[in-house]
């Protein structure tokens, strides 16, 4: 007697299911930023402060000259020569202080928390990061700046009506002034990316900036009064305000120049922040 025992064959196991390869890509990079700049609470609340003092400080400017203006009282020739477009646009250096902060936590913070390494593991060229913390700030930056402007012209002109400063959107050069004001806004948050990614600290950063657009201008008083003028006008905060002033006189250049010179400031501290993410380590 015989026993037959049977074996089985078992099946061979499914071979795992390939993982697609994905390729790093412009838009892809892109995308990223944009899903990490809207992940952080500080971003909605650097860009609410940015707004609010857009707005708010507009308001306010042109309140205080219509009670100057129907009190009857002699004004200061600031005060004089406002218009409303000047005066809706008060908070503008206020608000690039804001924006110009968010700039610069957008690149150093990540150099703060490390997450920089994880970044630049996964886009080993480099550059497109930068490429892409820039053009993504700065496209919410001129988004903001722009409806900003707009927003609060549209009050303070209500304001301001029946005063000497009253204009209306209709008026020569004030669209063109509106639209200055977002560019200069969104020009300021690269500029903030570029100071972060090239000093890679936050304190660095925001110090260099606060210097650069409120305390080097202030410092030119102290020149001789035939180089002020000639130097002055070429700083990035000057230049920056000729793109959205409604007049110009000798001091000052016109619109196409300012920006000209804003362009090659932001430029020079893309250039110096690109040049270092290259040549240094994370």
């Amino acid at each position: 007697m015989s026993t037959i025992t049977a074996t089985e064959t078992s099946a061979p196991a499914p071979a795992p299911a390939a993982r697609p390869a994905y390729k790093v890509t412009g838009p892809r990079v892109l995308r990223s930023e944009w899903a990490k700049l809207w992940s952080l609470r500080s971003t909605w609340i650097t860009l609410g402060l940015g707004l609010l003092f857009l707005v708010a400080f507009g308001l306010i400017a042109a309140a205080q000259y219509k009670s100057h203006y129907d009190s009857g009282r002699p004004m200061d020739r600031d005060w004089a020569d406002s218009t409303a477009v000047s005066l809706s646009l008060f908070g503008t250096n206020f608000a690039q202080l804001a924006l110009g902060v968010l700039g610069v936590l957008v690149t150093a913070g990540e150099y703060s928390t490390g997450m920089i390494r994880s970044t630049l593991a996964a886009v080993p060229r480099r550059l497109p990061v930068l490429w892409s913390k820039s053009a993504v700030f700065g496209l919410v930056a001129l988004v903001l700046g722009t409806v900003g402007s707009f927003i609060t012209f549209l009050f303070a002109s209500k304001i301001a009506a029946d005063t000497p400063a009253a204009m209306t959107m209709s008026h020569a050069g004030v669209v063109r002034s509106l639209l200055g004001a977002g560019l200069y806004l969104g020009l300021v948050g690269v500029i903030g990316a570029a100071l972060g990614a090239l000093l890679r600290s936050v304190a660095g950063g925001i110090s260099v900036l606060v210097a650069t657009l409120m305390l080097v201008p202030g410092l030119m008083s102290l020149l001789p009064s035939s180089w002020k003028d000639d130097i002055t006008r070429y700083l990035p905060s000057k230049a920056g305000e000729s793109m959205f002033a409604l007049t110009h006189d000798s001091t000052t250049l016109s619109p196409t120049a300012g920006l000209a010179v804003f362009l090659g400031w932001t430029v020079l501290a893309l250039a110096g922040a690109a040049y270092r993410l290259v040549r240094s380590d994370a």
